[in-house]
């Protein structure tokens, strides 16, 4: 495993582990890679519906403005400041940041004075280069404003609401360590729930795809796919880095049938970002442990069960003119692919109606019947508009 980019050098070079690329964290590069990707194919399919006149352009009036000048140079100067604050602080404790770079960031420590000359000059090297834009009056223009121009503001209030639903959710469930230390709760990187973020970025995007002119449905369709895309790749960062997401011990030997190479069938992460297991014999460095006995890796299943959702539905999306009916799908997959993996997968069960599943099954039997039930309306609506 690969908790950080120097245990990878570490196995393709040789080079020392836990050395300056340490900061460079397996997970969230992969996080980032997610959202890149999710976006690429939110793009294509936005691209493909504008072009098939499912999409229309919305039209904006854009001001230019002094005042508009001014905002941008007031936060680009306290960008800088902050990089002026922090980055000799970090420079100064870089064993600490290679480490837990949110440790080292979200603290109150840094160096103001740097800070604040780096912001007075950045500001007034802008003010200097902007001098005719504030001299000059207000100008209102009408710009066609096409849904892929927006993609790049949709993956930003999409991760930032995610992000923060999923804090927010956690504080809530853990409110004696908020109180306890309320700064590095919200600042933390550990403890995010998955389903507040998910909750929340679902209500501020339909939100602001409405402000937008985006049809809601058409987003869902094409958000479906991009949604497959980014959770796969953010499954091969928990592969890859080692992050607890795996499935149960599992000490059988493979079945006859078993074609694919023995560390998918049971796994022990070795050099586990959890630090969890046994220490690795002869092992130097910050992540030295392995699992003891082997797992099922479940982010590998994961993977190739997206893979194969994500092609059909990619294969079929042309021929599906029933706005939503993607989505419904979507649901319907997705749903049935995370109820079986919950199966081999760590997590707690709570028992209902007789049934003891985990949490995530639950949620994805509600997906599952959404999916049913948005098929079978969707169609029958279509049916009686035709």
């Amino acid at each position: 495993m690969y908790p950080d980019l120097s245990y990878l050098f570490n196995d393709i070079f040789g080079t020392q582990v836990d050395n300056w690329t340490a900061v460079f964290k397996t997970f969230g590069l992969f996080l980032a890679l997610a959202f890149f990707a999710s976006a690429y194919v939110l793009k294509l399919e936005f691209l493909r519906k504008e072009k098939e006149g499912v999409l229309k352009p919305v039209t904006k009036k854009v001001e230019s403005s002094p005042k508009n000048v001014w905002t941008e140079m007031i936060i680009n100067s306290l960008i800088l400041f902050a990089a002026g604050w922090k980055l000799p602080f970090i420079a100064a404790n870089f064993d600490a940041f290679k480490i837990d770079p949110s440790s080292v960031i979200f603290n109150g420590n840094g160096n103001i004075l740097i800070g604040l000359i780096l912001g007075l000059l950045g500001f007034a090297y802008q003010y200097y280069t902007n001098k005719e834009k504030l001299s000059s009056g207000s100008e209102i223009k009408e710009v066609k404003v096409y849904p892929h121009q927006k993609v790049s503001d949709i993956t930003v209030v999409a991760a930032t609401s995610r992000v923060a639903g999923a804090r927010i959710f956690s504080i809530s469930e853990n409110i004696d360590s908020f109180l306890n230390d309320p700064i590095g709760q919200l600042f933390s990187g550990s403890g995010l729930t998955v389903y507040g973020g998910v909750i929340l970025a679902t209500v501020v995007l339909m939100w602001y795809v409405k402000k937008h002119g985006i049809p809601r449905l058409e987003m869902c369709d094409a958000g479906s796919l991009a949604l497959l895309m980014g959770y796969m790749v953010g499954r091969m960062g928990c592969q890859f880095s080692g992050d607890g997401d795996w499935g149960i011990k599992n000490e059988l030997a493979s079945p006859s049938w078993w074609f694919f190479p023995d560390w998918a069938w049971t796994y022990t992460y070795p050099h586990t970002v959890t630090k969890q297991g046994i220490p690795i014999e002869g092992c130097v460095g910050e992540y030295c442990t392995q699992l003891s006995p082997g797992v099922f890796p479940t982010p590998v299943y994961e993977i190739i069960m997206c893979l194969g959702i994500f092609a059909f539905l990619w294969s079929i999306r042309r021929r599906i003119k029933i706005p939503g009916m993607m989505f419904a799908f979507y649901l319907f997959f997705s749903g049935i692919e995370r109820f079986l993996i919950e199966f081999i997968r760590v997590n707690d069960r709570y028992e209902f109606l007789g049934f003891n599943f985990s949490q995530g099954q639950w949620l994805s039997v509600v997906s599952i019947f959404l999916g049913i039930i948005g098929t079978v309306f969707l169609w029958k609506r279509a049916q009686q508009t035709t």
